[in-house]
């Protein structure tokens, strides 16, 4: 006959070790999820307006939120073009150009799971004058 244990003794260290367990890849899995929605780049391209609002917001993580009026005939109604810098050069540029027609590269990323990195998926590398 075997010996009893204590009732709940082994089933609760267990329990606690199969926790800990999905705990950690669940954790790795979300991370790793994280980094590819941020690495790889569903859509690139330029884009081309007068930048109408420009500013730093985030609680915890920063990043500058702005808006584009990208106009296609002079008259008519802008459609605005909503955008994310994570850079902070880059931030520098679009700052400096304030008030001029300024042509934006950007990389669109889909499925990233939180607003810490962003309020829009457009993120800005590149901002520059146009004549």
């Amino acid at each position: 006959m075997a010996p009893t244990l204590p009732a709940g003794a082994p089933r609760a260290k267990n329990w606690s070790l199969w926790f800990v367990g999905f705990l950690v890849v669940f954790l790795a899995l979300f991370i790793g999820y994280t980094w590819l929605a941020l690495s790889w780049s569903y859509s690139s391209g330029e884009r081309a307006g007068y930048v109408q609002k420009f500013s730093q917001k985030g609680w915890l993580c920063k990043t500058w939120e702005g808006e584009m009026a990208i106009v296609a005939i002079p008259g008519s109604l802008p459609e605005i073009f909503k955008f994310t810098v994570r850079d902070d050069k880059v931030a520098a540029e679009i700052n400096s150009v304030m008030g001029k027609r300024v042509a934006i590269s950007y990389e669109q990323h889909v499925g990233i799971p939180s607003t810490c990195f962003g309020e829009t998926g457009y993120y800005v590398s590149r901002a520059h004058s146009v004549e």
